[in-house]
């Protein structure tokens, strides 16, 4: 069983999480550290894919501005979706073996985590035909946006646990016009611990991925004195 390393930001903005995301996928390219499972929170922000219409953006970026939403523009697959508090942001830094046929495996395998996550907390969750994320019913409750560069993936996917649903108003939502968006507050009908979360999150992907995760620290992997400039 392979040890992957399990990194807890807890909360932080999204281009610092951004900044030292790409510093851990440097570090596993030169396979200097083994896959890394990244967790964080962050505060409210939409972020645009490399396929994304600006279009799909229902406001103005001043009204972002005006509302403390922050806007980036990534290099992940899929179009635009937002982050905010009560959503659980995980972004696997991972080496994927097989080229193309690799990374539709490797999305299965988030997917399956997220719903096995969900099913400990008695949701049932599902795929959807060529559709990408996690689904109850028509809402979609988990977004997934890998993005694979030599090899080793970045990004990753956003499980809303107990999000403000009403910042998805600002946008229309992966593009996708006749579905909607749900958190697992609004399908349980009470808030969800985030820690709990993490916690069947992180055990999910060990029994999907046939793993072992191994907690780490941003001082353990950079040095005492890291610091990420953005």
């Amino acid at each position: 069983m392979n040890k992957i390393l399990l990194l807890d930001l807890g909360k932080m903005p999204y281009g610092e999480a951004w900044q030292l995301q790409k510093q851990v996928w440097q570090l596993r390219v030169e396979d200097r550290i083994p896959d890394t499972l990244i967790l964080v929170e962050h505060p409210g922000v939409i972020t645009l894919g490399k396929s994304g219409k600006a279009s799909n953006l229902l406001v103005s970026e001043h009204e972002l501005k005006r509302r403390g939403i922050e806007l980036f523009r990534v290099e992940r697959g899929g179009d635009i979706t937002y982050h905010g508090p009560g959503q659980l942001v995980g972004y696997p830094i991972f080496f994927i073996r097989e080229a193309i046929a690799g990374v539709h495996a490797f999305v299965s395998k988030v997917e399956e985590s997220l719903i096995q996550a969900l099913a400990a907390q008695g949701i049932s969750a599902e795929r959807k035909p060529k559709l990408t994320g996690v689904w109850v019913g028509d809402e979609k409750v988990a977004a997934i946006g890998i993005a694979v560069s030599k090899r080793v993936s970045f990004h990753g996917f956003a499980l809303n646990v107990n999000t403000d649903l009403s910042a998805f108003e600002l946008i229309t939502p992966c593009g996708i016009r006749d579905k909607g968006v749900v958190s697992m507050e609004r399908l349980l009908g009470r808030l969800v611990s985030m820690p709990l979360m993490k916690h069947q999150v992180a055990s999910a992907f060990e029994a999907v991925f046939d793993i072992e995760l191994v907690l780490t620290s941003r001082e353990r992997m950079f040095g005492k004195n890291s610091r990420v400039e953005y």
